[in-house]
């Protein structure tokens, strides 16, 4: 009876411990086996993992890979690493003590002081998304002078691609430098205003989160158009907040944007931005310049190692423009800096985008990443640079124009392998294409839009490039060598609408680019590089088609080098510099003004970048960058072998401050020397030094700024061009400088309410 009895308690005390831990999730320990992660779930290394209110703490690999034991339902976990932001993390959820779950870290590039600047890649993009986050830009066109050295102008009624200038290039639209925005690239190739015409226009300033840019041709991911360099925008995964804004100014400017928060959960966002801008500009005849602008993302993380994103943008502008006028118009007061010879200038065009992205992490060590993406574009431009030269009757004015589809997409492998403590070696493989389908592309001259006088070219062109490379990087101890080798295959096929029998032409050429970077990490706060690498830029399919072409080398390439450092004299003080080398094989531009085909043979630049990014408070930031550059033809004799409009002396920099009451203010300043207008220099294009201001007053809920152009009213053109042309009343035509004249003093405001 008592065994009886002894059983029975027995019994009931293991039924009524089995019903506790039933009834109470909270009593499990369990092991979080996990990867901290960057934004593109990239493993972060040497970051700690804490267990809040306990010693135990783990760091992770090289692979971003840590264990933490002995962990509940209910507990919280601290991460922190050099240049992220530190992150409290609630385990509420058994999906946390999922393997390899990714814990994300956002990058922290709001102070100098958390920075890392050693690692296994050039740290060059630091100051420029700090000047990102610590003020958002208000346009476009602010975002591509972002980047050190890179600098924009306008000379077509702001719809127009601006012209680039970048390490001794005129890169005009973008035959030298590669955009691309989420993987998918901005550049138009053979396109009817001119080679690598890059319209940045449909990219929304308030998605952007994050740029890459790479100076040179040393990156293995881009291609085509990336010789003086390649700039890669990515866009928010989340809002931080609804917002709609207002913006009101001088010359009838007014802008509506909003941003709407659709979806926020543990596992997903979504969200959608819209903007409307109406502007008549500074010139006499208004401009009456309309842009709309419409973009939507998701992102979803579907399981532990799988993420997906998708986003559909849509954007149309239409605009008049006045043109690059004379000098000798201007002087003589038959106009004024603002007025115009043909005023019946101007464009429309659009552009709409679907994007899919897709992350697959593989196993610990390895993971996939996919982009693809589909882009339709029209395009419709009246331009006269000339004006009475050719036409002494109607003018000389020109109609660009095409249709165009864009197809493509890239899958990129990579895997990382531990080989020993402190030896760690990195493999990624990538492969892709792209397929313009153009229509209808041709030059026509025009008569005030409307009356057309003479079809010059008028064709369909299919443009195919397929390619691939390797990479493997190997990190041991404070040294870090990565070799690359990239492969292009480009095929063109033109059918001119003009020739009176179908023959369609075909032509298909591939070069190999190879790429080697040597990373020093000499200290914790210095790291020496040496980069070199080949690059090339695609030419003009019509050029390489026509009876009469000149070449038949369709990839010219390009030979970089580059040897810097980046060095933290202090924490709160960043220094950039490098010397750098470029040889382009042939500089063969297709002028889609006039139709025609210019050669200028071969040619070489050199030149040093030097940037500082000092902030001694955290409410105080000073950047500043100098770039100098040494242009020639290798071609053309001594004297005669100036490569006109490329840049000499260039500079930018800022002054931001952020009080912690709300009020910030900015004054920057942009400079560019004088540089020659033609080969012999005998006529030199003018620089210029502008400042321009900006001051607000942020709360919780709102923001007010103001914003000022040209502060002082300096007189500066924002483009220059040594052109013949002839005026409606002169009887021989005459060479000289024709500019865009620069934005004059003006100021607008912005209100913004966030919710």
């Amino acid at each position: 009876m008592k065994n009886i009895d002894s059983l029975a308690f027995s019994g009931s005390r293991l039924v009524l411990l089995f019903s506790i831990l039933l009834l109470s999730n909270w009593g499990f320990s369990h092991g979080i086996n996990g990867i901290v992660t960057d934004q593109q779930s990239q493993g972060i290394s040497g970051a700690k993992v804490t267990l809040k209110g306990n010693p135990k703490f783990s760091i992770t690999n090289g692979l971003g890979e840590f264990v933490l034991t002995d962990v509940h339902l209910g507990d919280s976990i601290f991460i922190e690493s050099q240049g992220f932001q530190k992150r409290f993390i609630l385990i509420d959820n058994e999906i946390y003590f999922e393997k390899n779950f990714q814990f994300q870290l956002v990058e922290n590039s709001t102070e100098l002081s958390e920075v890392k600047v050693t690692g296994n890649k050039t740290q060059l993009t630091q100051s420029a998304n700090i000047n990102l986050t610590l003020q958002p830009v208000r346009s476009a066109q602010e975002l591509l002078t972002l980047v050190p050295g890179l600098f924009v102008a306008q000379h077509a009624g702001g719809g127009k691609a601006e012209q680039l200038f970048l390490r001794g290039f005129d890169i005009d639209h973008g035959t030298d430098v590669a955009l691309s925005l989420d993987g998918m690239p901005v550049n138009m190739v053979s396109h009817a205003h001119g080679q690598g015409y890059a319209d940045f226009h449909f990219v929304m300033p308030e998605v952007v989160d994050k740029i890459n840019f790479e100076k040179g041709p040393y990156d293995v991911t881009k291609g085509d158009l990336a010789t003086a360099g390649s700039v890669d925008f990515q866009t928010k995964e989340q809002l931080a907040k609804s917002f709609v804004a207002l913006e009101y100014g001088m010359f009838q400017h007014k802008k509506i944007t909003a941003g709407i928060k659709v979806l926020e959960n543990q596992r997903s966002n979504a969200y959608f931005t819209a903007d409307y801008l109406q502007t008549d500009n500074f010139f006499v005849s208004p401009q009456d310049f309309k842009r709309i602008n419409l973009y939507g993302k998701y992102t979803g993380v579907l399981s532990p190692n799988f993420k997906v994103s998708f986003s559909a943008s849509t954007f149309q502008s239409s605009w008049n423009a006045s043109g690059q006028i004379p000098d000798r118009a201007v002087a003589d007061g038959s106009i004024s800096r603002f007025g115009s010879i043909d005023n019946t200038e101007g464009g429309n065009t659009s552009r709409t985008n679907v994007q899919l992205g897709v992350i697959q992490k593989i196993n610990a060590s390895s993971s996939l990443k996919s982009d693809f993406y589909a882009s339709f574009y029209d395009f419709s431009l009246f331009s006269n640079f000339t004006f009475f030269l050719e036409d002494s009757i109607n003018g000389d004015q020109i109609h660009q124009y095409e249709s165009r589809k864009i197809y493509g997409g890239k899958s990129e492998y990579k895997k990382l392998i531990t080989l020993k403590e402190n030896t760690i070696f990195t493999f990624t493989g990538g492969a892709g294409f792209r397929y313009d389908d153009i229509n209808n592309i041709g030059l026509a001259k025009t008569t005030g839009r409307i009356f057309v006088r003479d079809q010059v070219q008028l064709g369909n062109i299919n443009q195919t490039n397929i390619f691939g490379y390797v990479s493997g990087k190997l990190e041991i101890n404070r040294f870090v060598l990565n070799i690359a080798l990239r492969g292009d295959n480009v095929n063109y096929y033109y059918n001119n609408l003009k020739d009176s029998v179908y023959q369609p032409k075909s032509l298909s050429q591939a070069v190999f680019l190879p790429k080697l970077t040597l990373l020093f990490n000499a200290t914790d706060n210095v790291q020496l590089y040496l980069k070199s690498g080949i690059g090339y830029h695609s030419n003009d399919a019509r050029v390489l088609l026509s009876s009469d072409n000149l070449t038949k080398k369709a990839l010219p390439l390009a030979y970089g080098s580059d040897l810097g450092a980046t060095w933290k004299l202090t924490k709160n003080l960043l220094f950039n510099g490098a010397l750098w080398y470029l040889f382009s094989e042939q500089e063969f531009v297709y002028v889609g003004d006039a139709g025609i085909v210019e050669p200028s043979g071969q040619s070489q630049r050199l030149g040093f970048d030097v940037g500082l990014t000092f902030q001694p408070y955290k409410w105080l930031f000073l950047y500043s960058n100098l770039n100098y550059s040494h242009a020639r033809s290798v071609s053309e004799p001594k004297g005669q072998n100036f490569i006109p409009l490329a840049p000499t002396f260039t500079s930018d920099g800022k002054v931001q401050l952020n009080f912690k009451k709300g009020i910030f203010t900015t004054i920057s300043y942009r400079y560019m020397g004088h540089r020659a207008a033609n080969e012999d220099n005998s006529v030199i294009a003018k620089g210029y030094f502008v400042n321009d201001f900006t001051v607000g007053y942020q709360r919780k809920s709102f923001v007010v700024t103001a914003i000022v152009n040209n502060i002082f009213n300096v007189k500066w053109n924002e483009t220059q061009f040594l052109t013949e042309s002839r005026l409606k009343d002169e009887a021989q035509p005459v060479s000289e400088i024709h500019f865009t004249p620069g934005t004059p003093f003006s100021c607008r405001l912005q209100v913004k309410f966030m919710f």
